[in-house]
């Protein structure tokens, strides 16, 4: 485990660097492993076994009586004074944090790091040690290691909330992921130009990395921090973990555009297959998936393995993704937007969340492409593609756009950029835009024989005549799907009430 950043100057200024505690009561040269047994190296015979998981520690009882006041329980009300074993199987960081917890008692220096202090201040909270039984015992100790050299520092904060991951709700309870995520966001929002600490940083385009190179990534006087610093180091977090950083990242008033970003960046990283390479994102997203540099080889060592997971983990990774993705228009892309969405039915995620996704993309409906909206029908359908998707997405764009150039704020943007080209609402070229994106649809589904006269009817006539300035990518899709059904009559005479003729006047280019 590599040593805090800041625990050579600060731990040693606190004096927590390293604990000891002066009052143990056995002489010891410290702990032997034997096997899956540990044992104190003292010639007083073990009274005491305790059971963590599948290790045996072989103890004395008064070191652990004197600072545990879960064990003084365990011992007095047994009732049993020859008690001499105890099974502590819910014990929150197991064995390695027991160990370190043991080592306290007997008086033995600890070695506090940021990958260690999250399991010990857990286990020193379920053992009891607090300072009624002895003044400078283990919660007081790492709880001030905790606030004087963890959540000072950027790396160790991120590194103590990745291991918080093994220790709910314990963790949750002792505000350890509250205060890290909070450090962590303090962090992410400060001015780059006044960022002094080391980070991950942009990936480069190098598949395994050596620690050594990373000097690269941190600050230089000839070297501008960007913006982006953050997103590379917060991606190794657990969803949840996750979440809550950017949502204190929100609270602190962050750029939306970056938090959109950042999001993007996440589910690059975390959902195989969301982001092709060389399609809707840049190389930086499509390369990012690859990346094992900075904090991953902190936590994860010498592994170089690709984060697998289940179809129920994509499902809360994807609705918890949706569930943060900023409000204003743009924060992400649309590209995204559609690739999450066609996860989303794949996974059968929640359809409040759905179909507040398919809002989002009905708000920039206008930056689709062909590719991106030929979502295939997950669920029973007679169509290959979903047709119906597509229809709520057109509807959904044509609504904001009513409700955009109704609104006298929207208008008047409207006016003051009039000659900008950067309207938001009532903005004919993303109709324009929209209406050839509807055609190049229709063209594609038009081969599908199973898609019905009227779903057809429904799409082509959805938009106003005033979006298209040319029906020639109208009549093409009408001429491919006249062809796939060869049924003619039914377009050209269309007596029967429920078969309505198309209403568009020709329209040729010039």
């Amino acid at each position: 485990m590599w040593e805090s950043e800041t625990e050579s100057v600060r731990g040693r200024e606190y004096g927590i660097g390293v604990l000891s505690s002066s009052k143990h009561g056995v002489n010891t040269d410290g702990f032997e492993l034997r096997g899956k047994s540990w044992y104190v190296a003292t010639d007083i015979p073990s009274d005491l076994l305790v059971q963590v998981g599948d290790v045996n520690f072989h103890l004395h009882k008064y070191p652990l009586l004197s600072r545990s006041g879960k064990m003084n329980r365990f011992i007095y009300e047994s009732h049993d004074p020859d008690l001499n074993k105890i099974s502590l199987q819910d014990l929150p960081g197991g064995p390695e944090a027991f160990e370190l917890a043991a080592k306290f008692c007997y008086g033995i220096a600890l070695d506090l790091t940021a990958g260690n202090i999250s399991g010990l201040r857990c286990a020193a909270e379920y053992l009891e040690m607090i300072e009624d039984l002895e003044e400078g015992n283990l919660i007081f100790k790492t709880e001030a290691f905790l606030s004087y050299v963890v959540l000072s520092s950027w790396r160790d904060s991120i590194v103590v909330l990745k291991s918080c991951e093994k220790l709910s709700p314990w963790a949750e309870n002792l505000q350890i992921v509250r205060r890290c995520s909070e450090s962590i966001a303090w962090k992410a929002c400060a001015n780059p130009k006044g960022i002094k600490w080391a980070y991950t940083g942009k990936p480069t385009k190098v598949s395994s990395p050596k620690w050594n190179d990373l000097k690269d990534s941190s600050p230089s006087r000839s070297q501008p921090v960007p913006p982006d610093w953050w997103f590379e180091d917060v991606s190794i977090l657990r969803i949840d973990h996750y979440v809550r950083v950017i949502t204190a990242i929100k609270v602190k008033g962050m750029r939306f555009e970056l938090i959109g970003a950042s999001i993007m960046h996440y589910a690059a990283k975390w959902l195989p297959g969301l982001i092709k390479d060389g399609q809707g994102q840049t190389d930086d997203m499509s390369i990012s998936s690859s990346w094992k540099g900075g904090l991953h080889m902190i936590v994860a060592g010498a592994k170089d393995e690709t984060p697998s997971i289940q179809s129920k983990d994509q499902r809360m990774i994807v609705e918890s993704l949706i569930s943060i993705i900023p409000p204003q228009k743009d924060s992400v892309s649309c590209s995204f937007l559609l690739r999450l969405l066609r996860m989303a039915n794949m996974l059968k995620v929640a359809p409040a969340l759905v179909t507040e996704l398919e809002k989002r993309v009905g708000m920039q409906f206008e930056q689709a492409t062909l590719a991106d909206i030929l979502v295939p029908s997950y669920n029973k359908s007679e169509t290959l593609y979903d047709v119906d998707l597509f229809q709520r997405l057109l509807e959904h764009f044509l609504v904001q756009e009513q409700t955009e150039s109704s609104s006298p704020s929207r208008q008047s943007l409207s006016e003051k950029h009039m000659y900008e080209g950067t309207q938001m609402g009532n903005n004919p070229n993303a109709k324009m835009r929209v209406a050839r994106l509807v055609d190049s649809y229709l063209t594609e589904v038009s081969r599908d024989r199973n898609l019905s006269l009227t779903k057809f009817q429904v799409l082509a006539e959805a938009l106003p005549e005033s979006a298209r300035t040319c029906d020639d990518g109208l009549y093409r899709a009408i001429d491919s799907y006249l062809k796939a059904i060869l049924f003619f009559p039914l377009i050209l005479y269309g007596h029967d009430r429920d078969k309505r003729k198309l209403k568009y006047k020709p329209k040729t280019s010039t």
